[in-house]
């Protein structure tokens, strides 16, 4: 089976570095749109109406160009699980379409994320946070270190490193990461610091910019009376690696007589039940 991404610039030659012939089961077909249904690990989770609608006039004026990539539902008889693609299957249907072409691979759970990731990762579709969740995924639940996602996705370790460390912020900013009211640059200041959710509704209230959110941040380090309470490096890297280790948000509070709190913030009874289970283990 000849793969239709080897001769495809930029995003094909990702792709076609994670698909082989041999697991191109057929290609240049067109389904039924009925038949597809989302990717349960797709790392995009939110797409911008204005862009989609762009994306729904153009596909009825010239078609769908790039194939859908999918592979058959491993518990669902007759559909298929989309791989890549998800905005122009969306925008099919908004345009009216019936059928969409697709390229029929197989692939299990692991390639299905990579190629996930990587197309949108190639494409820079996915914003901070859902890329730092795609590594993050890589990491939990498929036995990735830092360095195999460097690797990956090609990217620096230090690249990784930061992005994951967005994941640790409180999740009102991390909301406000997603909408894009604060960006990376801003978000990668406040890292650490306690009254960080404050500081980033001054930011979008004042319209800071990276540079000038810097600024404040180093006139409230040095102010005399503590009008910001920031943790030591310490700390900070103690509760990033925690959080690396058991896929949970970590706050570690330490005072001055060397008593403290651990918070573990988990978002699901599994969590939880992982959590318990590692202590029990262990301890």
């Amino acid at each position: 089976m000849i793969n239709p991404f080897k001769s495809k610039k930029g995003l094909g030659r990702g792709l076609s570095s994670l698909i082989g012939d041999s697991e191109i089961k057929s290609s240049n077909d067109k389904i039924s749109i009925s038949s597809i249904i989302p990717n349960k690990n797709q790392p995009r989770k939110l797409f911008e109406k204005d862009a989609l609608e762009d994306l729904t006039n153009s596909i009825k004026e010239r078609g769908i160009i790039q194939p859908l990539i999918v592979r058959k539902s491993e518990d669902r008889d007759n559909k298929y699980e989309l791989i890549a693609g998800e905005r122009r299957w969306q925008a099919a249907q908004s345009a009216g379409f019936n059928e969409v072409p697709v390229v029929i691979i197989e692939a299990d759970n692991l390639k299905s994320l990579e190629l996930a990731i990587i197309e949108n990762v190639q494409r820079k579709d996915l914003n901070a946070i859902e890329e730092a969740e795609s590594y993050n995924n890589l990491i939990q639940n498929f036995g990735y270190d830092q360095e195999q996602v460097s690797k990956f996705i090609g990217k620096s370790r230090s690249h990784i490193a930061n992005s994951l460390r967005l994941l640790t912020l409180p999740e009102k900013l991390i909301d406000m990461i997603r909408l894009k009211q604060i960006s990376q640059g801003h978000a990668k200041i406040l890292i650490g610091l306690e009254n960080a959710s404050l500081l980033a509704d001054k930011i979008i209230k004042k319209n800071l910019s990276v540079r000038q959110t810097e600024n404040l941040v180093r006139i409230l380090k040095s102010a005399p009376k503590k009008s910001l309470n920031l943790k030591s490096a310490n700390i900070i890297a103690a509760e990033n690696e925690l959080s690396s280790k058991i896929g949970m948000r970590v706050s570690l509070i330490n005072k001055k007589d060397n008593s403290g709190t651990l918070t573990f913030e988990y978002k699901a009874v599994d969590q939880l039940d992982r959590l318990i289970n590692t202590i029990k283990n262990h301890y």
